[in-house]
């Protein structure tokens, strides 16, 4: 995989998570290949600090998250890198560190790309769903095999819940069985689906097309998406109708507007 960068010195893990920023692009990659980019306690930790370092980059408008090598976007857990070497609460508060990433991530106030390939299994699949949009290879592979190892994917099943309908869901955790990447595209949680020599290309172009948009505005849909997603109808409109109001007030809408009607591009502030 090119141009997917640098490690950014974090600890004992900083060379497990590479990061870049370029063309107001910031890219997140897992390079674990020889674990198939399976996450550790540190891992994640490390992958929370570089999500923090993009939400205060104002030079990062899109966030890409990839896994380094060909086999796998990221294949769950590292369960030899997980068993507890602690208290029990120790240990309890650690495997909270994954909903805690996905808070991050929803939380960041920009948008977010899953660049997926090979893997993508058990919390790496519930990594990919948090993302806003996934770009998938042809040779992609989704799914939850928690209960095949006597476990259940109970910190993924927000993610999966919002991305898929509730019964598909529930079969999928139920049987523990992957899908690919076509029968993933119909389910419908998948963005685009491409050709694995089409992948990189299509995540920079996709990547760039959100950058160049407000980053206003952005932050302001995307939390408002997220946050009626756990309101009810009328408490969702309600807050709509501010945000809209809100808006319409800033200085990105008005430019947005002026550039509309003398037909050339905005200039976002």
């Amino acid at each position: 995989m090119t141009g997917y960068g640098r490690s950014v010195t974090s600890g004992s893990s900083s060379a497990e998570i590479l990061y870049e920023v370029c063309d107001g692009v910031a890219r997140l990659t897992i390079n674990r290949p020889d674990r198939r980019n399976a996450l550790t306690w540190d891992a994640i930790r490390t992958l929370r600090s570089r999500v923090a370092d993009a939400k205060a980059d104002p030079l990062a408008r899109v966030v890409v998250l990839a896994g380094a090598g060909d086999k796998a976007f990221c294949a769950g857990a590292d369960l030899s890198g997980m068993a507890p070497d602690t208290g029990f609460i120790e240990a309890h508060d650690a495997r909270g560190e994954l909903a805690s990433l996905m808070s991050d991530l929803w939380d960041l106030g920009k948008p977010t790309i899953a660049r997926v390939q090979g893997f993508a299994l058990a919390g790496g699949f519930g990594l990919a769903l948090t993302c806003d949009m996934i770009v998938a290879s042809t040779n992609a592979t989704f799914g939850a095999p928690e209960v095949n190892v006597g476990l259940w994917p109970y910190m993924i099943t927000v993610p999966i819940l919002r991305s898929m309908p509730p019964k598909k869901a529930l079969e999928l955790m139920i049987t523990g069985r992957t899908v690919g990447a076509s029968e993933a595209e119909q389910i419908g949680f998948l963005t685009k689906l491409v050709s694995p020599d089409e992948l990189d290309q299509t995540v920079t172009t996709l990547a760039q097309q959100v950058a160049s948009k407000s980053p206003t505005i952005l932050r302001l849909g995307r939390d408002s998406f997220y946050r009626v997603l756990d309101m009810s109808t009328r408490e969702a409109l309600a807050h709509l109708q501010a945000m809209l109001t809100l808006t319409t007030m800033t200085e990105d809408a008005a430019e947005g507007i002026a550039a509309f009607m003398e037909k050339r591009p905005p200039h976002w502030k």
